[in-house]
């Protein structure tokens, strides 16, 4: 038996034997061709190919998955169209007289190492990963080679791979496969995140074991701790399967409380919300007893889109999220376009680190994007008579811009009204605490808005000054650290004060060990990715918020480090 330690990414235990997903061999040799012709028809064969092989996949990930996982393969569609790209490739193969193949990694290589390069972008790695899987599966074409395929398997495995690409995930059925492990990968993967919303177990970051495990290995994963067992004794093998079995109960009990109120173990009610991408998953957010939406990611509208989303084509997305929410609310973030999320219709200028550069709002109230801005605002209001709507403005900054974005706003109410279209009178705007200059000045915010909602993962990298995605600086993205529990203290603290509600729709809002931290600070909404809802709702019940309270006080001013926090919580409660 040999016991391996990797990152629990998704919840679960399961044993079964090993399923070990081999990548076929792509290699090939630089060759010179006569007929130059002929290549580029090649490779314009395999792009078609890959195509339509990217659009099966993503039709079945969609009935598989929530839409918003299976929108990651709209962002490879969109690399296989993109102009820019195969006409480099195309123009490699005239000017250079080379193989299909070899001109396809001498371009796609230089992409993907110059998004790897910049390690100040939190989403790079991802983007250089999307590329690296596209380029794939042309070159499978290229060569007549088939790629696994692991909708073909038939009995209960783990799944053990190098990697999982988006594609590859989303092939995989949860009826037979039980978890999977790979060397490599972080907890923001798009591979985790179908992995956790397929509710399989998945544990990344083990670094060699591919090269310790054989196929038909019985291989034991627990992915609530990150634990992995290769050939586990039969007692090992019998622990891991009551393991299972008790967290499977576990799950039935967490069912119970789909209809149930938040209220903690004195009776103190608070808010559990959902985040979503597309009206699509509103199916999923209400099985799994949300009790509003959090965060409405509206810019999938304008990325599955091939140029602006009209003003009637979002009226009835945000008219279709607030009738099926039936008056519960619902939180609209305003499109966060920028950064890694790029339009093929809507040219921007190239930016050295476009996290922190032109991006959300700074477009919204620009010159360059406020024709877009007006026409969403105006989608917004006409579908705000249908349910209870909230508007959230992201990356904010500066009061200035709240005011700039809250002054578009009331124009074009005005001219709804004028055009005796209706608009319901009970709109909330907000913002969205992501910037530590806005979180160091929420009292002055709270003046001005009607909600604020703290989006940690950004605030947590930037107030540390961290990319979470650097695995040589990820050790420094703290959560539980004093100075991040501090800043997000201030943050509700100065909402209170002037009676305004304080929300959280970043990753912290649904971590076991920040949720009872969270509860003593008296944040009031929490929105998550809807499978982990239950779960939250579960540790609530559990908690008495005055000890909560003094949780925090420890926390903030008798702890100064993230790990004494980590075990002052574990000495509060047993985290499950």
């Amino acid at each position: 038996m040999k016991k391996l330690k990797g990152i629990g990414a998704s919840d679960g235990i399961a044993v079964a034997k090993v399923y070990l997903f081999v990548q076929p061999d792509l290699s090939f040799k630089r060759i010179n061709v006569a007929d130059i012709d002929q290549e580029k028809a090649r490779f314009e064969a395999a792009l078609r190919a890959s195509t339509n092989d990217l659009k099966a996949i993503r039709k079945k990930a969609a009935q598989l998955l929530k839409e918003v996982e299976a929108q990651v393969f709209d962002a490879h569609l969109m690399i296989l169209a993109d102009p820019v790209m195969t006409d480099e490739i195309k123009a490699k193969i005239q000017e250079e007289k080379v193989n299909a193949e070899s001109a396809l990694k001498d371009i796609t290589g230089g992409y993907i190492k110059i998004f790897e390069n910049m390690d100040d972008n939190v989403y790079m790695k991802d983007r250089a990963a999307d590329i690296r899987d596209v380029t794939k599966r042309i070159l499978a074409h290229l060569l007549g080679v088939t790629l696994p395929d692991m909708t073909m398997i038939d009995k209960e495995v783990v799944v053990i791979a190098h990697d999982l690409a988006p594609s590859d995930t989303a092939q995989l059925n949860c009826k037979f496969v039980k978890a999977f492990v790979t060397d490599i990968g972080g907890s923001t993967s798009h591979s985790v995140i179908m992995a956790k919303s397929l509710e399989i177990p998945a544990i990344v970051g083990v670094n060699n074991i591919t090269s310790l495990v054989k196929a038909e290995d019985f291989i034991a994963v627990n992915g609530n701790t990150g634990e992995v067992l290769i050939n586990p004794t039969s007692v090992e093998k019998e622990k891991f399967l009551a393991a299972g079995k008790k967290f499977l109960a576990k799950k039935a009990e967490w069912d119970l409380l789909k209809d149930a109120k938040t209220v903690t173990l004195d009776g103190k009610y608070f808010e559990l919300a959902a985040n979503i991408g597309t009206p699509k998953d509103i199916a999923s957010v209400i099985d799994k007893g949300a009790e509003s939406i959090g965060l409405y990611r509206t810019e999938f509208l304008y990325m599955k889109a091939a140029d602006f989303p009209t003003e009637e084509d979002q009226f009835n997305a945000y008219k279709s999220v607030l009738k099926d929410m039936n008056k519960r609310s619902v939180i609209v973030r305003t499109m966060d376009i920028g950064g890694d999320k790029k339009l093929p219709y809507f040219h921007l200028k190239e930016e050295i680190n476009p996290f922190l550069g032109f991006r959300a709002l700074r477009i919204s109230i620009s010159k360059t994007g406020q024709k877009m801005f007006r026409t969403q605002l105006r989608a917004l209001l006409r579908a705000s008579i249908y349910g209870k709507l909230r508007i959230m403005f992201p990356m904010v900054a500066l009061l200035q811009e709240f005011r700039t974005a809250k002054a578009i706003y009331e124009e074009e109410k005005t001219k709804l009204l004028t055009e005796k279209i209706p608009v319901s009178e009970d709109i909330q705007i907000g913002i969205m605490v992501e910037i530590p200059a806005a979180a160091v000045i929420a009292d002055r915010f709270a003046k001005e808005v009607d909600f604020l909602s703290i989006g940690t993962n950004d605030l947590i990298q930037y107030a540390m000054a961290a990319d979470r995605m650097n695995e040589q600086v990820s050790n420094l993205y703290q959560p539980y650290n004093p100075a991040i529990l501090r800043l997000i203290k201030q943050v509700i603290d100065a909402g209170h004060k002037e009676g305004k509600w304080v929300g959280m729709c970043g990753e912290m809002a649904a971590d076991q060990i920040a949720v009872p931290l969270l509860i003593g600070m008296s944040l009031d909404e929490f929105s998550m990715s809807a499978t982990s809802i239950l779960k939250t709702r579960s540790l609530i019940k559990r908690l008495d918020t005055k000890k909560m309270e003094e949780l925090v006080d420890q926390a903030l001013n008798k702890s100064d480090t993230a790990e004494e926090v980590i075990a002052l919580v574990q000495k509060y409660l047993i985290v499950p």
